[in-house]
């Protein structure tokens, strides 16, 4: 190796160590809160929904209210973070969230509840895909799966954590007059406020404004990133541009059913364990055993797929594992199997988002980029809110989880055939 060369290398193993310890650890944290906040509901449900008078159908309806708003509001967000910077405009959402959070404790029955999801909906907008889009803006591509899947390993770690924490405050029952739910309510919404405030701190507007990176690691990363950049990009791209995009819909429609079925056990695996006869402790237990499994497993999978160079692939087979396991708790009335089918679910849904992502920024035109990350998760959550709805209704109707889980099933059967048909029209074969 050449000293330029070396050089070279030694600059950026010491600047990717920076901005990986800089920013990873925070966004991870920030979305790991936002997931116990959106998801938090889950668990209040158990005592909550008897006490405002809260069906299966309207508890169905109020989480898909969350995702109505997420997705009126989610592609202007990620455009307004391109005019206002990410540190500025992460930091209005979390505190927004928050506040809505906070709020959702003084709920008194089912018309609260619904206007509550939506406004907690409409404020965490945008969050995700404006991370990625972050994410995208500091590291080069051979990275950005891995960095993406440890970005999105939050959401089963919501979970892991989420659910024996959700069992504590709900024993909190009656105290200073609060029900459970409240407290459970209040206290998780109070990170989100706060961490808020620490982002404005914490993150910077690109490498050409870090102050915490020295000249030559700036420049570095400010020509490597700008290398990779393809001609045609802009700041502030069209949403009529990046809805006329057939690739933006068709990754949508691929994105839908991994979205709903995270989301949608997110919020009804805790009833679908309880209808078992378990403890709330006991239901608590269970809960952390599929999300750990996917958590440990999503990690593997993205650095898997970054070290293969893979993408379709990576998505299509874990999606398509999850689509078998989904539709066998058809066959099953057993807890044992159940709770290994559902781990199975949750291991291919999580196992996808890695590759999805870096699929989806490396498909997509430079010139609709930033607003096209925010489109496909927000057309794909149409999907999730009808998931959720879908999931309440069959259920009321039927008292059968297994049934109500059978939209998933479909929409994931789905976003495998068009993998495989995006497969195709990318024509190269996959690794390296």
């Amino acid at each position: 190796m050449e000293p330029a060369t070396e050089q070279q290398s030694e600059i950026a193993v010491r600047t990717m160590r920076k901005v990986s310890w800089r920013l990873m650890p925070f966004l991870v944290l920030c979305y790991l809160i936002a997931y116990i906040d959106r998801t938090n509901i889950g668990f209040a449900a158990l005592t909550m929904n008897a006490d405002l008078g809260i069906s299966s159908a309207a508890f169905g309806l109020g989480g898909s209210l969350f995702f109505v708003a997420y997705v009126l509001f989610e592609i202007p967000s990620n455009i307004a973070q391109q005019r206002f910077g990410a540190r500025r405009w992460i930091a209005r959402i979390m505190i927004s969230w928050g506040l809505v959070g906070l709020a959702m404790a003084a709920m008194s029955g089912p018309t609260m509840f619904y206007l509550l999801r939506f406004l907690l909906g409409a404020a965490e907008a945008g969050f995700f895909p404006g991370a990625v889009l972050f994410i995208t803006q500091w590291f080069p591509r051979r990275q950005r799966a891995s960095m993406v899947a440890l970005f999105m390993v939050a959401i089963p770690l919501s979970n892991v954590l989420g659910s024996p924490l959700a069992a504590l405050l709900l024993s909190l029952d009656g105290k200073a007059g609060l029900a459970g739910w409240q407290w459970l309510f209040i206290l998780e919404s109070v990170p989100a406020i706060l961490l808020g405030l620490v982002a404005l701190t914490v993150l910077s507007d690109g490498p050409a404004k870090a102050r915490w990176l020295d000249d030559e690691e700036r420049a570095w990363l400010s020509d490597t990133l700008a290398a990779e950049r393809e001609p045609g990009s802009v700041d502030h791209p069209s949403i009529i541009a990046t809805l006329r995009s057939g690739k933006v819909w068709l990754l949508a429609i691929v994105y839908c059913g991994s979205s709903a079925t995270s989301n949608a056990l997110s919020l009804w695996q805790p009833q679908i364990i309880k209808s078992f006869g378990v403890s709330i402790w006991e239901t608590a237990a269970l809960n952390t055993l599929p999300f750990a499994v996917a958590a440990a497993f999503m990690l593997y999978w993205g650095r898997r797929a970054d070290r293969n160079g893979e993408r379709i692939r990576a998505t299509g087979f874990p999606l398509l594992l999850t689509t078998c396991s989904i539709f066998a708790t058809l066959l099953t009335s057993s807890l044992a199997v159940t709770m290994v089918l559902l781990t199975l679910v949750l291991l291919g849904n999580y196992a996808i988002k890695g590759p999805f992502w870096a699929l989806s920024s490396e498909t997509l035109a430079p010139s609709i980029a930033a607003a096209g990350l925010a489109a496909i998760n927000a057309i794909a959550h149409l999907g999730t809110a009808g998931a959720n709805a879908a999931v309440g209704a069959i259920h009321e109707r039927t008292d059968s989880f297994p049934l109500a889980l059978t939209p998933l099933g479909s929409l994931t059967a789905l976003g495998v055939a068009i993998t495989f048909v995006l497969g195709r029209a990318r024509g190269a074969p996959e690794g390296r």
